[in-house]
């Protein structure tokens, strides 16, 4: 049996969708997959490394390393009114002269916020799990949130300055694409088509089993209410997950177009 090491976060859009390739629950023609479990922004920084076969990545860490990755069409966190939003105590907060936690400087939330305002005062980079916390205890004066933290910010006494995804969607009318399933350029071609298959027959798996993955979700999720993690699951697992598709591939390329007018990357 062929071993290939498969990286992806703790996120319950993840979990789900690799639950059934993990667990041998489709045919895998034959491959075992290790999983790995990391943060996001750990998962990037491993890919400039090439740490590992198939692994998670933000699009803003993809399109540093599109080189050395090739993008899956299978398993993206890509779609409407799913954007990270940038929070604080205060609503009336100057973003340019505020000291913001972000989850990381390759994630697309750090990426997004830059293009919407270049000037951000100073930043610090900090597990996304730990942001809302440190808004709410005036560690920093606003904070980035991504993933189930959208979901909970009102918890913690704070507000929404800016949901950039909707500005996202009002200035390019597209889905908003946040991290994608990348594979080592090193693969052979036949090997890599394989994977993609596989990966896309997991998520549908997962969609036509929604229940069935609960525990090996709920045993990495950071919000563990049921109903927040079928929130997100539903938020960020889509019709763009099964398949980018033209649309998918497209707002891609047009937040690579936009990064590099703005020279985020080059």
């Amino acid at each position: 049996m062929t071993q290939i090491d498969l990286a992806f976060s703790s996120c319950p859009n993840d979990t789900f969708i690799f639950n059934a390739m993990v667990h041998q629950l489709i045919d895998t023609g034959g491959i075992e997959f290790n999983p790995h479990i990391a943060d996001v922004e750990e998962l990037n920084r491993a890919a400039f490394n090439g740490a590992y076969r198939v692994t998670k990545l933000s699009f803003h860490a993809w399109l540093l390393l599109q080189d050395r990755y090739r993008l899956l069409d299978a398993g993206a966190a890509l779609g409407y009114g799913c954007g990270p939003l940038l929070v604080a105590r205060n609503g009336s907060l100057d973003v340019t002269k505020a000291h913001i936690a972000i989850p990381g400087e390759y994630t697309t939330a750090w990426l997004l916020l830059k293009l919407w305002e270049p000037h951000v005062g100073s930043v610090t980079v900090t597990r996304f799990d730990n942001i809302l916390e440190g808004v709410k205890s005036g560690e920093f004066d606003a904070g980035l949130i991504i993933h189930e933290g959208r979901f909970v910010y009102p918890d913690y006494g704070l507000v929404s300055l800016v949901d950039l995804g909707q500005w996202w969607e009002e200035k390019t009318g597209m889905p908003i694409p946040l991290g994608c399933i990348a594979l080592r350029r090193d693969t052979p071609d036949y090997e890599g088509d394989r994977i993609q298959d596989i990966l896309r027959s997991s998520v549908e798996y997962a969609l036509s089993h929604p229940d069935e993955g609960m525990d090996f979700i709920r045993g990495y999720a950071q919000e563990l209410d049921d109903h927040v993690i079928r929130e997100h699951i539903s938020l960020y697992v889509n019709s763009f997950t099964i398949d980018l598709g033209q649309t998918g591939r497209e707002a891609v390329k047009i937040l690579e177009e936009m990064a590099r007018r703005a020279g985020i990357i080059y």
